[in-house]
């Protein structure tokens, strides 16, 4: 097949499987951002990539320039190719498995909250180095044999995404291969004494190799001592290793999904958070949940986008898929934004970022008190999307904000006390350019409280001072018992400051607690519920039991509760009845409630007639 015809062989492909280019990327094999660039023409296919889109040409009915036994050739060498990376053995456990057994490996060793510390860089080593196993495995293709393309790339490391030195690759960390380690100038060897020593000493060279990596894959030190005691045992990190070493759990491009690591990140927080009872809300949103924001915000290609509390980065991650989802033959990228505050999550979403292929910006500190990404005249940078989960109810303390260098507060309903969700939001506000739009999980309390009070209260007063300027478009309740660090429900809180002439004036009451599917321990909203979601909310039309409209005059009239469930109840429309049908009911059961004490009272009078 000429090269030329990729991209209509490719939509042909699309269209007969009824795939999108994410999906068409699972059956090929690669990143879906790889599809993308050879189905816009700005890349092509190597020789065993260009073999598979034949045979799935052939499987979709797509007629190529290939020759039927092209066809039966490149299947061929596919089904052999792939056959033999596999095990003899079938997998029978899954990636979520493979993890909860390296954490066992280690449990008791450190904190369950910890566990993730050790893992993740660990996990994201064995994806690069089965990663540069694939290509050293495509460039043998191209130049006859693995032997000469890996001296070819030790020439050229620009051929490989990442380059890892020897001792960094994982046969040689397992101990499956064996390597010479060399001597240091004064000649004593640079042996490890056990694998603690060997992953420190491999993380670090990977840096050396790869600048874009530090900070990222170097978090920790597999051999750090505490009162002359290893962290980690040595033999228990060496269990780990073999565990990521099961020919079943292969990392590699044909292998897993792009977003294998965020999804392995999320696992990890949700059995930690269960078995330990410690807080992981502020680094985990559900999938889920994040699908419904990105839906709603529907980002364009080109689109600047920013979560200043990202943790993992899996909301901009959520806004980069359905980016693609919307428009797959785009070139543009969205342009990503994230700011996080703990080491341990920032380097997750560099890992993130460099496994999904995002153009992201990525800064540490604390946003409240040092937002990162400003302007050269030191003003708060704006963009088209921001979507955030900060931590709920945080303490807030107005003093500090008294005089906000960035204006803030004082200007946009004026500070907030004791709790910091509104806070929360007027940074959003404050970092939304004139057609932003912004989507913020936060606790069901935010949009209530205050409300009713004989006092004057401040955050109701805030709440008012975005709707007496049209800026909420909408506020949407979640499910109970969807987050791991609470079981309350929480909100999204949908903000725009450019509605359509038909939302105008208008506030969108979406409940999703009827969408909602009990789960354990935690309750989801099936996936194929989000998409339905996120278009009735879009529409803004009243939906019975999911979706009531309030004016801005109700919501003034309601002292500004923006609360779903106060407009959406979660009865089923079989639990509702019209008022005169319940009266008729009530009135023929009183009838017969007359007739029962009538009955009951002549038998009475003839029990007392006898002695």
């Amino acid at each position: 097949m000429s090269k030329a015809n990729i991209p209509a062989t490719l939509r042909g492909i699309r269209g007969n499987l009824n795939l999108t280019q994410e999906r068409l990327a699972e059956r090929l094999g690669v990143s879906f951002a790889t599809v993308n660039r050879w189905e816009g023409g700005a890349t092509k296919p190597q020789k065993a990539a260009l073999e598979t889109i034949i045979a799935l040409a052939g499987e979709a009915g797509v007629e190529t320039d290939a020759t039927a036994e092209d066809h039966a050739t490149a299947a061929a060498q596919v089904t052999r190719r792939r056959s033999a990376r596999r095990s003899a053995t079938p997998s029978t456990k899954s990636m979520e498995q493979m993890l909860w057994d390296a954490a066992c490996s280690i449990r008791g060793e450190k904190d369950a909250a910890k566990f993730k510390d050790y893992l993740l860089p660990l996990l994201f080593l064995k994806r690069l180095s089965d990663v540069f196993d694939d290509e050293i495995h495509r460039l043998a293709e191209e130049y006859g044999d693995p032997g000469t393309a890996l001296e070819i790339a030790e020439e050229d490391h620009e051929l490989l995404r990442f380059y890892l030195p020897p001792e960094s690759r994982w046969a040689i960390i397992s101990g499956r291969q064996q390597y010479e380690w060399p001597n240091d100038e004064h000649g004593r060897s640079t042996r490890p004494k056990d694998i603690g020593e060997h992953l420190t000493k491999a993380v670090r060279a990977v840096v050396r190799q790869n600048p874009s990596l530090s900070g990222v894959i170097d978090v920790v030190d597999f051999a750090a001592e505490r009162n002359g005691e290893r962290d980690i045992n040595p033999a228990k990190l060496a269990q780990v290793v073999e565990t990521f070493s099961d020919s079943r759990y292969r990392l590699g491009l044909a292998d897993v999904q792009p977003d294998f690591l965020g999804r392995a990140y999320e696992y990890l927080l949700r059995k930690f958070a269960e078995g330990s009872g410690q807080s992981a809300g502020e680094f985990f949103t559900p999938t889920e949940v994040g699908f419904l924001m990105g839906h709603i915000m529907r980002p364009k290609p080109g689109d600047e986008c920013h979560d200043y509390a990202c943790g993992s980065a899996g909301l901009l991650v959520k806004l980069q898929l359905v980016g693609k989802e919307l428009d797959p033959t785009s070139k543009v990228p969205l342009k990503l934004y994230g700011q996080e505050l703990t080491a341990e999550s920032y380097a997750v979403a560099k890992m993130n970022a460099i496994i999904h292929d995002m153009s992201i910006e990525m800064a540490r500190g604390d946003t409240m008190i040092n937002p990162k990404f400003k302007t050269p005249d030191s003003k708060l940078r704006t963009y088209d999307i921001v979507v955030a989960n900060p931590m709920w109810n945080q303490p807030f303390n107005p003093d500090i904000f008294d005089d906000d260098p960035f204006d803030r507060f004082r200007t946009q309903g004026g500070s907030t006390t004791g709790k910091g969700d509104w806070a929360w939001l007027q940074h959003t506000m404050a970092c939304l350019n004139e057609r932003g739009r912004a989507a913020v999980v936060l606790d069901t309390g935010a949009v209530t409280r205050g409300s009713g009070s004989k006092n004057e209260d401040k955050e109701r007063n805030i709440r008012k001072w975005f709707v007496d300027r049209d800026l909420i478009d909408g506020v949407i309740l979640l499910p109970d018992n969807l987050f791991y660090n609470t079981s309350a429900a929480g909100v999204i809180v949908v903000l725009s400051k450019r509605k359509p002439a038909s939302r105008k004036d208008r506030i969108v009451l979406l409940n999703a607690s009827r969408r909602v599917e009990k789960g354990k321990p935690k309750n989801f909203i099936p996936e194929d519920a989000i998409r339905p979601l996120a278009a009735s909310y879009m529409r803004g039309d009243p939906v019975e039991g999911q979706i009531a409209v309030m004016t801005r005059q109700q919501a003034e009239e309601a002292d500004y509760n923006l609360s779903p469930s106060r407009w959406v109840g979660n009865a089923k429309p079989e639990d509702r009845r019209p008022i005169q049908d319940i009266v008729a009911e009530m009135l023929r059961l009183d009838e017969k409630a007359a007739k029962i004490d009538t009955e009951l009272a002549k038998l009475l009078v003839g029990v007392g007639g006898h002695p």
